[in-house]
């Protein structure tokens, strides 16, 4: 899973600064993001490590598997150092091990169980949610730069949390009629949407790594809280410490990388794909990797 998302993520940044940037909450980014096979490939990887991670939370607690999501920008980081050349400071590197920390001690702690139902006001406060995430990106989409990075990859994680919270018992569901006639099935799939929309448009405003450091931190502590308090998520006997302290050092690595994050790329911001003062919308790096 932390794998195929770190692959999703570089793919998906990539046709993102390929596309002409947006300043409104259009969902017609996506059928244009679509039309790239860059893209595609990397929603493919996206598609994966979702189901890999649905697996993982019918048994584990949602703090440890949503934790582990953010460790896929520690791939993305380094496959974006060895194909397209990024150059990240050494404190950014140091993060990335603290990172790697975080996520041994979070995976010592957690405790393998099943999860309770959510109730009805569980589900009714997933659609207020869904509904509030909407009308928040089409304000949010009119900030521009690394704001507009943090923003928007802040309101994705939101989304993207509240998709794992309805995965967590619609992952317990035994038959195909009741997974199919769950409404959590279908607030999972518009808090996805949502989210990836949200995202892309993150990814458009220059900094990969802000935009998806920003997502997994606003992304990780709603579903570890609610996990804890009203799913059933359990934490080893005598290592709730270990849970504790590595999900608190996990979310400061992803702050942290969210604030050395620098632009890796350039966006075309006119139909024509001209950059301002004469820049390509894709960086050299791109080109010269061949993406």
């Amino acid at each position: 899973m932390i794998v195929a998302y770190g692959v999703a993520n570089l793919l998906q940044s990539v046709a993102a600064a390929r596309t002409t940037a947006h300043h409104t909450f259009d969902p017609g980014l996506l059928v244009r993001l679509a039309s790239q096979r860059t893209y595609v490939l990397g929603l493919a990887c996206q598609v994966l490590g979702f189901l890999l991670a649905f697996v993982a939370r019918r048994d584990l607690p949602l703090f440890l598997v949503q934790a582990s999501v953010a460790a896929g920008l520690g791939v993305t980081a380094l496959l974006g150092v060895l194909v397209l050349k990024w150059v990240l400071p050494p404190a950014e590197i140091a993060l990335l091990a603290l990172l790697l920390l975080g996520i041994t001690g979070l995976v010592l702690a957690a405790h393998p169980a099943h999860s309770r139902p959510l109730g009805a006001g569980g589900v009714l406060a997933l659609a207020v949610t869904l509904v509030g995430l909407g009308v928040a990106g089409i304000f949010a989409a009119r900030l521009h730069g690394a704001l507009g990075s943090v923003v928007l990859g802040s309101l994705a994680g939101i989304g993207f949390s509240a998709a794992a919270i309805a995965a967590r018992p619609l992952a317990a569901e035994h038959t195909l009629g009741g997974f199919l006639g769950n409404a959590l099935l279908y607030l999972l799939v518009g808090h996805s949407l949502v989210g990836q929309l949200l995202l892309g448009l993150a990814m458009q405003r220059g900094s990969t790594t802000a935009a998806v450091a920003a997502m997994d931190a606003a992304g990780a502590v709603p579903a570890a809280v609610v996990g804890l308090l009203f799913l059933g998520d359990q934490i080893q006997p005598g290592r709730e410490w270990m849970a504790a302290t590595g999900f608190v050092v996990t979310l400061a690595a992803v702050l942290g990388l969210s604030q050395y994050a620098e632009p890796q790329h350039h966006h075309a911001t006119a139909p024509g794909g001209a950059h301002p003062g004469g820049r390509t919308p894709q960086s050299a790096g791109l080109r010269a990797a061949g993406l």
